[in-house]
């Protein structure tokens, strides 16, 4: 190793050849791709084990999800798979565009530019893939 190596891109460059000589096939792997084997909720388990049926006067499921969002969000934005499942059970749980773009405009406050920017183009992904899809 050269003195000008970052040792944690080593360690992880030798963790991907360790995985490619174990399984040639996580050469291609995503975890992208691996968040469809996770399917959405319908919306009535959701409001069951999210919503009001254990506390009437508690918060829905889609009040809950978009606080997840805003959560996920404040933290950067670093968590992609996380991201774009809570917009998939928030747009399954009634969730309307706007409501999932303010909660993260909302959040630029806390988290900064770069972490709503990021959050955006999760959720216009997930947004453009629902689209698709209903066409």
């Amino acid at each position: 190793m050269n003195e000008t190596t970052n040792p944690f891109e080593a360690m992880i460059a030798q963790y991907q050849e360790m995985a490619k000589a174990l399984n040639p096939a996580m050469e291609s792997f995503t975890p992208k791709g691996f968040e469809t084997l996770w399917p959405t909720m319908p919306k009535d388990m959701m409001e069951m084990f999210f919503g009001k049926t254990l506390n009437k006067d508690g918060l829905d499921a889609k009040t809950r999800l978009l606080l997840t969002l805003g959560a996920l969000t404040v933290l950067g934005a670093q968590a992609e798979s996380q991201i774009r499942m809570t917009v998939r059970h928030l747009l399954e749980a009634g969730a309307k565009k706007q409501e999932i773009v303010e909660t993260i405009g909302q959040m630029s406050m806390f988290a900064g530019i770069p972490a709503m920017t990021k959050a955006m183009e999760l959720v216009q992904d997930v947004l453009d893939a629902n689209e698709e899809s209903d066409t």
